[in-house]
């Protein structure tokens, strides 16, 4: 067990927040949330009295591998389809040692961060790969402890078919749907309580075919996981869409079978109003990554028409080199900033940030125990400690300052499914410095195989 005692403030977006309460984790579950609970025979405790207490973040779109290749400066001005054909000609020399320690170092840094789920969107898998890459990533997930729900991704369309990947980093259309099915068998655990769920995702509607699209969509739903892409992320996209399918990318994703509750797009820039209405009524939800939407130039979201026609939002970082960072509290900073950029003032409010970041995300994942500090929910909690010198003179409402006043958006606690995973700002049982070593000398040597360093 484990007593979170006199929490400064528990984050609760759809009801007052609770000030001075105790939480108690009895498994993983959060059993008794109230005041002056009796400590438990046995029981960790861990005072919370300098914290603001968050439902850990769900992270909605990330590409862990990009993680070994942050800032380039070839492409650190580039728009999407300029940064992906350079980039491309990197990630196709991608081996194990990239793909363990890219997902090591995400997962890290996410968790630090207040995450404690996280899907990953690999589509790349360059000929010759010859491990089993999913339980690369698995594993890593397991060492650390995040709750992970990955996609198995998929390319089919390169350079000599129109599309932009180099021939060495796609897969034909029967292999990639058989691999995606042993996927599902080996890893996908359909429990509420699941630390490793399983999702197909073709990369994008100008990276595969129509015919894989439709068929990844009747696979998943044959074996009830959820299906994700790319989708109204840049201009360029529409374009394309029209110019090779005489289609807009929703209504082409419509055409595919590629929409409904079982369904989030990345992104989702481009949607007028009739494709929002079409989106809500469907269940469709999207994943916002707003850093990455500004640091490409590529648009701003409409969450907020999106929220008020129905639809489910989440939060994504989206990958960390359109990103360059896998920061997860500094997302919902930026969500709460760019809406207000497009929308104005009281475009969104900190609360409701908070639960496209917890709920929200938990919804999009198809996880239905996740996302509230609520009795009987899963006990994946963040602990922020707001009693800090950048927090000071901004506490006469504490949830908001963690989004409003903070720079530093390291959290103190993680816990992930009853069990620590971050303690006093450091990786639980982990070394830090091993990752970021390895993280960097495998970097090296994938820049160094493009002919780059």
């Amino acid at each position: 067990m484990i007593l979170l005692k006199d929490c400064f403030c528990i984050v609760r977006p759809d009801a007052t927040d609770l000030y001075g309460a105790d939480i108690l984790i009895d498994g993983n579950r959060i059993a008794r949330i109230g005041n002056s609970i009796a400590v438990p025979l046995g029981a960790t405790v861990i005072d919370a009295s300098r914290h603001v207490v968050t439902a850990g973040f769900v992270n909605t779109h990330h590409h862990f591998a990009q993680t070994l290749t942050r800032n380039l400066p070839a492409v650190q001005n580039a728009k999407l389809f300029d940064w992906l054909v350079y980039l491309y000609e990197v990630w196709k020399g991608f081996d194990e040692d990239a793909i363990y320690w890219s997902s090591k170092l995400a997962m890290a840094e996410l968790l630090k961060t207040g995450c404690t789920c996280s899907t990953d969107h690999h589509y790349l898998y360059p000929v010759g790969f010859q491990s089993d890459l999913p339980g690369l990533q698995f594993k890593a997930a397991a060492e650390l402890g995040m709750r992970f729900s990955p996609t198995r991704g998929s390319m089919s369309r390169s350079k000599k078919d129109g599309g932009l990947p180099p021939d060495s980093c796609v897969q034909d259309e029967d292999r990639i749907l058989a691999e995606s099915e042993e996927t599902i068998t080996r890893y996908h655990d359909a429990a509420d309580d699941s630390m490793h769920k399983v999702a197909l995702a073709p990369c994008s509607p100008f990276t595969v075919s129509e015919s894989l699209m439709r068929e990844t969509a009747r696979l998943a739903r044959r074996h009830g996981v959820r299906l994700h892409t790319h989708l109204a992320e840049t201009a360029d996209e529409d374009e394309y869409c029209m110019s090779v399918y005489n289609r807009r990318p929703l209504q082409l994703m419509e055409d595919c079978e590629f929409i409904g509750k079982d369904v989030w797009y990345a992104h989702g820039i481009f949607f007028n109003d009739t494709e929002i209405e079409t989106l809500s009524r469907t269940g469709t939800a999207i994943g916002h990554c707003p850093s990455s939407n500004m640091r490409l130039g590529s648009g701003i979201c409409r969450v907020r028409d999106l929220i008020d026609a129905g639809a489910v939002v989440g939060i994504g970082v989206d990958g960390s080199a359109s990103n360059d960072s896998s920061d997860m509290l500094g997302e919902l900073r930026q969500t709460m900033l760019l809406q207000r950029v497009k929308y104005g003032a009281e475009g969104i409010t900190a609360r409701e940030v908070y639960r496209m970041a917890s709920e929200g995300g938990a919804r999009l994942l198809g996880y239905q125990k996740l996302g509230k500090l609520e009795e009987g929910m899963l006990a994946d909690v963040a602990l922020f400690d707001v009693q800090k010198l950048e927090y000071a003179g901004g506490l006469s409402d504490p949830a908001a300052a963690l989004i409003f006043c903070g720079y530093n958006h390291g959290a103190d606690w993680v816990i992930v499914n009853g069990r620590v995973a971050v303690e006093h700002g450091e990786l639980a049982g982990h070394q830090e410095e091993e990752i970021r070593v390895h993280a960097n000398a495998v970097a090296k040597k994938l820049l160094e195989r493009a002919g780059l360093a």
